[in-house]
């Protein structure tokens, strides 16, 4: 049967993402955060000498309590650092916008993550995309499950999403990879925004005068106490949501599959009782978030941990070390899904919490839920070359070799 031009595309995104590496290739950073963390706590300067957009002086936020009194206090560690860093392509985005300013817009925007919109884009959308991508390979008895799966589902569900048309996939996952690379080729990443910005443009302007099904439609006539998104807001938010949705939602899939076949014993009891599939994702989520790190700038003269925090600073808010301190999850290192409950920090704390966290995890749990029930036996292919988590800024396999029955 042949295939549709939108499947050939999303067979092809998988090389745009290999191609752009965001952030330095580390293997395994939790060995020297876990120990700057436990003798520190506050460190001045960039662990791991990454390169900045800014030249601020750097200090780096390892602890759980810390961390969680950073994100909790926007009045003195300010998202506006945003601003200064991926502003430059994305625009004006709820990344930087604090007080008034950011609750309006984060109602506005809110109202496509209502949970009956999730609920619609469950049964219509996502469910039977993950089944469309399984029937693809479930007959074969082996697939690489990031390829083949984790990659590919929720770039397909975003542009759905927007009402994309599917031969666009290809070219818009570009720009949006070149725009968030721009600290690499800053020519380039700034070339990706205007192109994204004259695309979504044109889509504005046509679902003003004819609305469908999707998120620029709502986006374009959406009023929340009398205030409406203009076309750079809209623009800004829809630069955003992709790579935002794609790359954590992939990342955070790969490695909640990634765990499960590493502990076998756990996949089997998820695999026999699916309730455990929701423990078994906040597990992942604090395990290995799939985005380690975010920004914040300091404001005004504070304090953490006791040490004196200069106005002026750029902190490094490392959401990994939290997830990972030792005070507050025993046996941090090690993956458990039937681990006591304790609230992570993958997606964030405080009024910037991530506005997607639900349509992520909505997608793992029925990603998760459909690869048991197709594939029997699931498990790591034994000839796989080491196939295991790696990255900074953004973490996750990039092969996951599988047999099943």
């Amino acid at each position: 049967m042949a295939r549709s031009r939108g499947a050939e595309a999303s067979d092809e995104l998988l090389d745009f993402i290999s191609d752009f590496p965001l952030g330095r290739d580390i293997r395994d950073p939790y060995p020297r955060l876990a120990e700057l963390r436990r003798t520190q706590g506050i460190v001045e300067g960039d662990i791991f000498d990454m390169p900045h957009l800014t030249e601020r002086p750097t200090v780096s936020v390892l602890r759980y309590a810390d961390v969680s009194q950073v994100l909790s206090d926007p009045l003195t560690f300010t998202s506006g650092c945003h601003a200064e860093m991926m502003g430059l392509v994305m625009g004006r985005t709820l990344l930087e916008m604090d007080g008034d300013e950011h609750r309006v817009h984060r109602d506005l925007v809110s109202r496509s993550f209502w949970q009956k919109v999730l609920a619609r884009w469950e049964s219509e959308l996502v469910a039977p995309l993950v089944e469309e991508l399984i029937d693809r390979f479930s007959d074969r008895g082996h697939a690489d499950l990031v390829t083949e799966f984790a990659v590919q589902f929720p770039v397909r569900v975003i542009a759905r999403i927007y009402g994309l048309p599917p031969q666009d996939q290809r070219r818009f996952v570009q720009w949006s990879l070149e725009m968030i690379s721009v600290g690499a080729d800053p020519e380039k990443g700034m070339a990706a925004s205007r192109a994204l910005a004259a695309y979504f443009t044109a889509l504005i302007e046509q679902r003003r005068r004819h609305p469908e099904d999707d998120i620029i439609s709502q986006l374009a006539t959406v009023e929340v106490d009398g205030h409406r998104l203009t076309d750079d807001e809209i623009v800004a938010y829809l630069r955003l949501l992709l790579p935002a949705g794609v790359e954590t939602t992939y990342r955070s899939s790969g490695n909640l599959i990634f765990g499960l076949l590493t502990h076998p014993d756990q996949l089997e009891a998820v695999a026999q009782d699916r309730s455990l599939i929701g423990a078994a994702i906040e597990e992942a989520l604090r395990w290995e978030p799939p985005l380690p790190q975010i920004p914040r700038l300091v404001v005004r003269d504070s304090e953490l941990s006791g040490k004196p925090v200069a106005a002026g600073a750029l902190l490094e808010v490392w959401l990994g070390s939290a997830n990972r301190d030792e005070t507050r999850f025993p046996d941090p290192d090690r993956f458990d899904i039937f681990r006591p409950a304790q609230q992570h920090r993958a997606f964030g704390f405080g009024s910037h919490m991530c506005l997607g966290m639900h349509l992520a995890r909505m997608e793992m749990r029925v990603a998760l839920d459909a690869l048991l029930e197709r594939l029997d036996g699931l498990r790591l292919d034994p000839a796989a070359d080491d196939p295991h988590i790696h990255g900074l800024l953004f973490r996750s396999p990039t092969a996951l070799p599988v047999l099943y029955n």
